[in-house]
């Protein structure tokens, strides 16, 4: 939470992040005991002009822990910097962190900070061609914990529907991440939750581009998440022979197995380790 030490640790290393509409309350405790690493709940893109003052005022209410229970904590998706106005006029222990969407520069990122206590975690939510080539300076924001990557948001801006092109921003994403010494960004969600192969092949090939996380819109698709971002069976087999062996470079079924190799093999098994605990 905003006021405990353990609120960044959580952003950095959730996999699952499950969107609640704000003006949806009853689905709040839902949402929280889906399953997901961490609720986000959606002031933005899943309310309506009409609601965004319901929306809001049910979130002051969340955080302040009414009908809710004691353990409940969320991270907010703010429109704006009146939305961080509001909120800090209240309690902040319950609030695990803000999403800020369509971050294209690191001033927009000192806007919501200035009002936010020291600790907060600041995810910034890459949307737009601006976005991403300013995701370096992005990144290195000492308030940024992660980045993340809207696709939809991302295509409308560039008039685009090639992969190569969202695929391009998704490596710049993963590389400032890797630059900054931040935890690997977080995957755009998929639109669809009527199936969960089709969830767990967007994050399998996610993980493959060098995402950790998923952003995700119903709770059918926490559980296909996170299978698509564990170790496949023959990664971990591959890993563990890769660490089994002793010395320096040395050859495995014909490849040469070096440090990189050996402290990938090492990074794999340390995610099969967090996912089965």
């Amino acid at each position: 939470m905003s006021g405990d030490s353990t609120a960044p640790n959580l952003v950095s290393t959730a996999t699952t992040f499950l969107f609640v509409p704000g003006d949806r309350p009853e689905r709040f405790e839902k949402a929280f005991r889906s399953g997901a690493d961490a609720t986000i709940i959606d002031l933005e893109d899943a309310v309506g002009p009409a609601d965004k003052e319901m929306a809001l005022s049910n979130t002051q209410s969340a955080l302040a822990g009414e009908n809710l229970p004691e353990d409940f904590a969320a991270l907010v998706r703010i429109n704006g910097v009146p939305d961080v106005e509001r909120l800090v006029a209240g309690p902040l222990d319950r609030l695990l962190g803000i999403v800020i969407p369509k971050t294209e520069n690191a001033g927009m990122i000192d806007d919501v900070c200035a009002l936010l206590p020291a600790n907060t975690p600041i995810i910034a939510l890459i949307e737009t061609a601006r976005g991403v080539s300013h995701a370096q300076s992005i990144a290195d924001h000492p308030r940024v914990s992660r980045l993340a990557f809207g696709a939809i948001d991302f295509a409308a801006d560039v008039d685009a529907t090639a992969e190569l092109v969202f695929d391009v921003a998704r490596a710049g994403l993963v590389i400032a991440s890797r630059s900054a010494g931040k935890p690997a960004p977080i995957e755009s969600p998929s639109p669809r939750f009527d199936d969960t192969a089709f969830v767990e092949a967007e994050a399998h090939r996610a993980r493959a581009l060098g995402f950790t996380a998923k952003l995700c819109i119903h709770p059918s698709q926490i559980v296909p998440v996170n299978s698509g971002f564990a170790p496949t069976e023959a990664e971990i087999e591959w890993a563990t022979r890769i660490v089994s062996l002793e010395g320096g470079a040395v050859q495995l079924d014909g490849a040469m197995v070096d440090k990189p190799v050996v402290d990938r093999a090492i990074a794999i098994l340390e995610r099969a380790k967090r996912r089965a605990s």
